[in-house]
């Protein structure tokens, strides 16, 4: 008898979980149904930046298509549907088509719910006036693209939201020859990583010609002609002819709480390790819309991240489709670019260590990414926390030029193996002098942090 698994999200995790499952189980044994709201399926939306700056082409930023699953995964993917009920008794999903307005009812065997994550949309960003766009999906990317591309043309963009997408987005606006002013209410932008970190990013942004303002309180909008004209903050009215909303997402979970799924602390849909809806049979979900597990701390958290959800949905599918797999957590790993600036961090935040009741010790070394006498040798920053007593690796931040970054892939993999930093500071690094110094930057951290911890 032909099972049948719904898949609710056509992105990362679902169109994961579906092809995963469709690998282990042909169409005669289970079929498969998913429904996705959006125009696309599969596509990168970290990559939006940059096909707003123009770097990329939008179709350069999907991985399948809705024709590949279809053809090549036989996955029925339907676009333009909108799930709007699931009925836990009846397993049975109720979708709207968008384009038609028609209902849909389909039974399933299993479910999946991998419906995303939503923009945090601040009260004073509902408007009616055009030029203010968020960038969550490809569908905002497209919108925002013909904005800036129509007569006349925006010259004076605002980016709210000093995080990951606002500075990247800030990036692009410069790109495309905005003037550009980033509004973050924190203390610095960057918050994913400590304000000392974020103080470098901030140099940064400024050499590039952004005009970062801290601290800023937004109260609302100024319009004209059906259009943005500025944002009015608690520091007076910025000019602005397009408003770009990074102010975060919260998890997609009003459909879950409506069907009476469980939903954790952190907001987001609990799950077990093999990715199953705690005491839901046959419903399973993945991505944006779920909390995990901190492997530092082992208290619940809610990253939002592609790598997770990514990993989580191929989960899901392996044990939908008769394997096993399990997915462990998180430490929190992330990376990005602005322009020759990259940002890395791993583990904890001296705030979230704190807040966790770990005593600590930081340090905050400079090297270069390559030896010093290098052509074109540039300066980077890194930064460890180290619990006391133990040594243990709490966390890490990287501020740096070409070749930095991705040294926390190393203090990752250091973290997620609870290794010391004694045991660090011997690490067999790779050393070429265009690559690094003969002490790589990663060890000489590692270094000063167990001189800290012994002089204590």
């Amino acid at each position: 008898m032909t099972g049948r698994l719904i898949v609710i999200g056509g992105d990362a995790a679902g169109m994961s979980a579906a092809s995963q499952a469709r690998r282990r189980r042909d169409h005669d044994d289970l079929e498969i149904i998913a429904f996705e709201r959006g125009h696309f399926t599969s596509y990168s939306a970290c990559g939006i930046p940059y096909w707003i700056s123009g770097l990329v082409d939008y179709p350069e930023l999907i991985t399948r298509d809705p024709e590949t699953h279809r053809k090549e995964h036989q996955i029925d993917v339907r676009l333009r549907h909108e799930v709007t009920g699931i009925d836990l008794d009846r397993r049975e999903v109720v979708a709207r088509d968008l384009e038609s307005g028609r209902e849909v009812r389909e039974t399933y065997d299993d479910l999946v719910y991998a419906a995303g994550a939503v923009p945090t949309v601040p009260p004073w960003a509902r408007t009616d006036a055009g030029g203010v766009f968020g960038v969550q999906t490809l569908d905002d990317g497209k919108a925002l693209r013909h904005w800036l591309d129509r007569d006349p043309k925006p010259t004076r963009a605002v980016v709210v939201g000093g995080g990951y997408i606002g500075v990247e987005m800030a990036e692009a606006m410069i790109e495309r020859g905005l003037e550009v002013t980033l509004a973050e209410r924190g203390e610095q932008p960057m918050s994913t990583v400590d304000p000392d970190m974020g103080r470098l990013v901030r140099d940064a942004l400024v050499g590039m010609g952004i005009d970062v303002r801290t601290r800023v309180e937004i109260i609302g909008l100024t319009t004209a002609g059906g259009r943005v004209t500025g944002v009015r903050t608690n520091g007076g009215t910025i000019p602005a002819d397009v408003v770009v909303l990074g102010t975060g997402v919260r998890p997609n979970v009003q459909l879950a709480k409506e069907a009476g799924l469980p939903i954790g602390p952190t907001g987001a849909i609990r799950t077990d390790l093999r990715m199953r809806v705690i005491g839901i049979p046959g419903v399973w979900a993945a991505g944006d819309c779920v909390e995990t597990v901190h492997k530092t701390t082992n208290q619940p958290v809610y990253v939002p991240l592609g790598t997770h959800a990514n990993k989580q949905g191929r989960v899901a599918g392996i044990n939908i489709g008769g394997g096993y797999a399990t997915f462990l957590g998180v430490i929190g790993t992330a990376v990005t670019r602005v322009c020759d600036l990259e940002v890395a961090r791993t583990g904890l935040l001296e705030p979230e260590a704190r807040v966790a009741g770990f005593e600590f010790i930081t340090v905050t070394v400079e090297s270069t990414n390559t030896a010093g006498y290098f052509p074109d040798a540039a300066r980077m920053t890194i930064k460890l926390i180290a619990e006391k007593g133990t040594g243990r690796l709490l966390g890490a931040q990287i501020v740096g030029r070409s070749q930095s970054a991705k040294r926390i892939d190393t203090l990752a993999v250091a973290l997620w193996k609870n290794m010391t930093v004694d045991e660090m500071s011997m690490l067999d690094l790779g050393y070429a002098p265009p690559y690094s110094p003969v002490w790589d930057p990663v060890l000489v951290a590692a270094r000063k942090a167990v001189d800290e911890l012994h002089a204590l």
